[in-house]
Order: structure tokens, then sequence, then C-alpha cells
């Protein structure tokens, strides 16, 4: 049902936690199954420094909020806004269809985590 790589990053996930003072967080859910995601960024001059997540959900939700955070560490804010749900299910091999609405939620997260980062940054 899932590949290897889903399963990795679901027993072995990166980047779980949250940051002490985040320059931005998003969360995203799905009501009909249930899924949290909370993704937290550090950024420093237009790039993701630091990103951590909380995953409350199933294996694939987990995976795909692990593999989110791995692929834009780096990644200039308008880099990482080009990530698609799409992009992370296949960073990961795929995902059984019965989960890419509902549990592949992570590029929205980090989106949103975005959108909170450029508010703070034009208030701030």
């Amino acid at each position: 049902m899932y590949t290897e790589k889903v399963m990795d990053h679901f027993t072995n996930p990166r980047n779980v936690g949250q940051l002490e003072n985040p320059s931005g967080v998003g969360e995203v859910g799905n009501p009909t199954c249930g899924d949290i995601m909370r993704i937290y960024i550090d950024v420093k001059d237009n790039v993701i420094q630091d990103i951590k997540f909380k995953t409350f959900g199933c294996g694939a939700a987990i995976a795909t909020s692990s593999i989110c955070t791995e692929m834009v560490i780096g990644k200039t804010i308008e880099e990482a806004l080009e990530l698609t749900n799409k992009d992370v299910a296949s960073a990961l091999g795929g995902l059984p269809a019965n989960k890419m609405h509902c549990s592949n939620l992570a590029a929205d997260a980090l989106h949103e985590a975005i959108k909170d980062y450029k508010n703070k940054s034009e208030q701030g």
C-alpha cells in the first residue's frame, strides 16, 4: 500500500517539533479525516533556514510533512512557494489515491506559514 520511502518518513520523521521564535506558522486540516498539520519556518535573508512540523494524522500525513520539510530547507521563499502537494507525493514515490486529498496537506501548510511570515514582515 505505501512505498518504502513513505514508511521511512513515517517511522523516522525528520524535523519534528516546533521552533522557539518562528518567522511564520501555518496550519491546515482536513475535517473529513481529522488530519491536522502545523509547520513552523525560520527565514533569514529570504531563505528558509529551519523548519519544523507537528502533525496529527495517519502515516501518510506524517510522511508528507516530514519530506516536505526536507524539500524546502535552504530554499528561497519563492522556491518554496512553488512546491505543490503533487511534488510532495512524487518525492515519496506516490501515495494511495484515497490518501492524496486528506493526508497530503504539507505544501498547503508550508504556504500558510510563508503567508504568515510575509504578513509579519509587512507589519514589522
